[in-house]
Parts: C-alpha cells; sequence; structure tokens
C-alpha cells in the first residue's frame, strides 16, 4: 500500500484537481488529495496526500506558508489577479521604491483580510464565484491572517515582485489589493509562485512523471516514540492515556512505522488525533 505524501511544483495552467486526478491516475489510486489550493494562474510547491496520508491533511493544512509573487501596477481586477476583467486603472500613478517599500513592510502584522468574492469559500452553502457569476450581493467573509517577512525582490514602473510568509487561509490575491488601496493605486497580481508549505521546500518537489512518495513517518516533523506492545494496543485503538511524555503533540511508532498521533488535551491527558 503506498502512503504518505507527494510533493509537486505545479505549473502554471493547471488547477490542484487537475494535478490530483493525474497523480491518482497515474498511480492508479483513488485516495488522492491536497493540502491547500493553488489558483491555475500560480506554481509551486502543492502537497499532496495518497490513502493513509490522507488523515494527515488537516494537519498540514494549516502549516505557513512562503511565497513570491509579482504585481500589475496601475490596473485592479474583479478576481484581484491578471486572468480577471478590469474595474478601475491610472496609469498617472506615482510611486517611488521607498514609499513601496514602507508600505509592504506596514503589513508585516496580524490584520482581518476579506476573502475574494472569486474563491471557493462557502457563503450560506453557496460558493463565492457562484454569487459573484450571477451577479449576486454578498457579505464577503474575513478572518485573521499573519503577514511576516515581506521583501520587495524587484521594482520598475509598471511592476514590482515581492515575498512573503503567510499563516494558513490568506489569500495573496486580497494582500495584493489591500497594498494598493494603501498606497491609493489599483494593482493585480500577475504571477505567483508558492516555494515552501511547512517545513517542505518546492526545491524538493519534482512533476508528475516524476513524483515520488514520502513515507507517513518521515513526513512529520514531531516528537516520535516507540511503543511497547502494551500501549501498543492502546493507541492502535485510540484510547486516551496520560501524558507522561511533556509533550503537546506525539507520533507513536511501532516497527518503524506510524501507529498513532495524540495531542495533549488537557490535565494531563492525551487524546488520538488520528490513528493509522
Amino acid at each position: 500500500m503506498m502512503d504518505g505524501i507527494i510533493l509537486i511544483d505545479k505549473e502554471k495552467g493547471k488547477t490542484s484537481r487537475d494535478i490530483v486526478n493525474e497523480v491518482s491516475k497515474k498511480l492508479n489510486i483513488k485516495k488522492v488529495g491536497h493540502t491547500g489550493t493553488l489558483d491555475p494562474i500560480a506554481t509551486g510547491l502543492l502537497v499532496l496526500c495518497v490513502n493513509k496520508g490522507c488523515k494527515l491533511v488537516e494537519l498540514l493544512t494549516n502549516h505557513d506558508k512562503d511565497y513570491i509573487a509579482k504585481v500589475k501596477i496601475g490596473i485592479q481586477t474583479d478576481t484581484y489577479d491578471i486572468t480577471g476583467n478590469i474595474i478601475s486603472e491610472n496609469k498617472n500613478f506615482i510611486l517611488d521604491k521607498e514609499k513601496l517599500e514602507k508600505t509592504l513592510l506596514s503589513f508585516n502584522k496580524e490584520y482581518k483580510q476579506t476573502v475574494p468574492i472569486y474563491s471557493s469559500i462557502k457563503v450560506k452553502g453557496k460558493k463565492l464565484y457562484e454569487y459573484a457569476r450571477n451577479n449576486e450581493k454578498v457579505e464577503l467573509p474575513s478572518h485573521l491572517v499573519k503577514i511576516s517577512n515581506i521583501k520587495l525582490l524587484d521594482y520598475n514602473n509598471d511592476n514590482f515582485t515581492f515575498s512573503v510568509t503567510v499563516s494558513s487561509g490568506t489569500y495573496i490575491r486580497s494582500l495584493i489589493n489591500d497594498i494598493g488601496e494603501a498606497l491609493g493605486i489599483p494593482m493585480t497580481m500577475e504571477e505567483l509562485r508558492r516555494t515552501r508549505v511547512g517545513n517542505y521546500s518546492v526545491n524538493d518537489a519534482t512533476n508528475v512523471d516524476g513524483l515520488k512518495i514520502i513515507p507517513i513517518i518521515e513526513s512529520l516533523s514531531l516528537p516520535k516514540i516507540e511503543v511497547d506492545d502494551n500501549l501498543y494496543k492502546k493507541v492502535s485503538n485510540g484510547v486516551k492515556i496520560k501524558n507522561i511524555y511533556q509533550e503537546e503533540i506525539i507520533v507513536f511508532t511501532k516497527n518503524n512505522q506510524v501507529v498513532a498521533i495524540y495531542f495533549d488535551c488537557g490535565n494531563n491527558i492525551m487524546k488520538s488525533y488520528r490513528v493509522f
């Protein structure tokens, strides 16, 4: 049985679902999922889980991520990226590098980010982009995101490129739109590349033709404890145990295979998160 994760360097023009379907067909397995979507316009690291590795999706989704984004200055689109329809334009803007850098640095913070209307987030049972396509009004949700390590990499009169680390759930398109609003200049995302998800780097990723499955035990950078037969019976059945390990989360293994992941649920008690 092939269980674990796969690191794919997604090419431009394909959806995350396209990649999942290609991997599923190549490996001839049905249980394949991703841990965070990339828009078709974006390239870079897509972390896939296969078979029992799918039990890690939620855990891996919560990691922070690194991106490199290229921004078109002077236009704003309805999708917040270059594929959308232009809704605002300003060709007479004045923007010097120092002001741009200062504004970028002002986003090194936590703030409430509004979800873009062209996204798959559901409101009242319907995806936001469905409201947009039907010209229906809807109140856009917002959530707290954390931006760090934002840095200007390149700048000219037409566009600029920056790198950034963001918390899970952050929309780079929305960040760019927010930067434009802070400067009073319309902006939209021209290119996007994801270079890191948690401990995984795009440098270790391959295309679909060269994919490699990383075993579950190698994909988890968490404290690991080899269990004896007595403890194995408990954790393999998801029984609560005392936390004698002074750890918030632990991977229990037997014969170098993951048996279960446990977390501290309070009062010195550990509860199963996932049993494999």
